[in-house]
């Protein structure tokens, strides 16, 4: 089984940097919500030993059950419009024993899904069938997590499809063409929902757009990121501790709900200061770098797929919630990777980072590395 591996290829500064930014989210974690950072120590634990066993096992040998991680996409992704927990307004959790956001790890078994797809159709990839195809196969899951409604989700499996099938050789003449449509569509449909009476998107997803537009006309909606914004800004350089009882602290006010989720990086800004939140988002860079470094020196165009999405993955989905929580994009339900509280989210990335290791195991070898 291991014949192929090359182990001195084992990429270990992206397991430090992997654990080095979890360790720093149960730190914060537990100091925005204590009852909570044992169960994301655990967390971490169950991922580690996740991340070893697929690191060590063939993804050659995963991508040989393709049709399988698609159809569990679609039936988990189902069960939760049939039997999911509601929760904040969303039906996003099923509880089969164990309590978990099949969202999550529909990104991860999409990844390896949509690898083995453009690996097999990487000649014809241009072609309006294969197009076809691959917009038919995206929609199914696509709608079933909007359904949810979770459309920050869906925005970022789409963008992963989307990264993936541009790396496998797209045409940059059709990727113009898109973004031609695209870019003006985005920009007619901020200025339609500033319309009153729009009916384009939900009542709250325009709410959210509002709110982040003209903050002060709905301080009811956009509470959440002005106090977040206000908490980065008062950490100022070192911040003010962790754990800390300052009276004037945002987080110890209560100002921001479910910090311990979405909203990490406001109580990271406002506790470890500028250098701390500094120092996550470099972390991430420096993940989804290597990522990208081991995908460049993949064996074969399936293994190159897998890490670009899940560089895609953690890189996009960090940029956002990031954005989300300096207030550069409207408000959404996007956790920030290995930060945030969350088992699903955390345990699966590191599924996905074990995935990567062992397409690095098998990668021709190890030159060009930016680290």
């Amino acid at each position: 089984m291991f014949h192929n591996y090359r182990f001195k290829n084992l990429d270990v500064k992206l397991i430090i940097a992997v654990i080095a930014l979890t360790i720093i989210g149960i730190f914060v974690i537990g100091s925005a919500n204590e009852a909570n950072q044992q169960k994301q120590i655990l967390g971490m634990i169950l991922g580690i030993f996740v991340m070893a066993a697929m690191a060590l096992l063939d993804y050659d040998f995963l991508l040989h059950f393709h049709w399988v991680y698609y159809f569990l996409v679609l039936g988990l992704l189902a069960s939760v419009l049939l039997f999911g927990e509601k929760s904040g307004g969303a039906t996003r959790w099923i509880d089969v024993g164990i309590r978990f956001q099949p969202s999550e790890l529909a990104k991860i078994l999409l990844i390896l899904f949509f690898a083995w797809f453009f690996m097999m159709h990487e000649e014809d990839i241009n072609k309006p069938k294969t197009l076809a195809i691959t917009i038919v196969l995206s929609m199914f899951p696509l709608i079933l997590i909007e359904k949810e409604p979770d459309l920050s989700t869906t925005i970022v499996t789409m963008m992963i499809i989307c990264v993936m099938i541009f790396v496998t050789g797209v045409s940059y003449k059709l990727v113009g063409a898109i973004l031609g449509v695209t870019i003006p569509g985005i920009a007619l449909l901020l200025f339609l929902v500033t319309r009153d009476g729009q009916t384009i998107l939900d009542e709250y997803q325009g709410l959210r757009i509002l709110a982040w537009l003209k903050p002060d006309e709905y301080p009811s909606s956009s509470y959440q990121q002005q106090n977040s914004i206000m908490a980065i800004g008062s950490g100022q350089l070192l911040g003010k501790g962790l754990g800390n009882q300052a009276f004037d602290s945002v987080k110890n006010g209560n100002y921001i709900s479910e910090p311990h989720t979405d909203f990490i990086f406001a109580v990271a800004g406002e506790e470890l200061g500028f250098v701390g939140s500094a120092l996550i988002i470099i972390l991430i860079f420096f993940i989804t770098i290597e990522i990208l470094m081991i995908a460049k020196n993949a064996k074969d165009i399936a293994g190159k797929l897998i890490c670009i999405g899940m560089a895609a993955l953690i890189g996009f989905q960090s940029f956002v919630n990031i954005c989300v929580v300096t207030g550069l994009m409207p408000n959404t339900g996007l956790p920030l990777p290995f930060v945030s509280y969350g088992l699903t989210s955390l345990v699966t990335v590191y599924f996905g980072i074990g995935i990567v290791l062992n397409v690095g195991l098998q990668s021709k070898n190890n030159n060009g590395r930016l680290f």
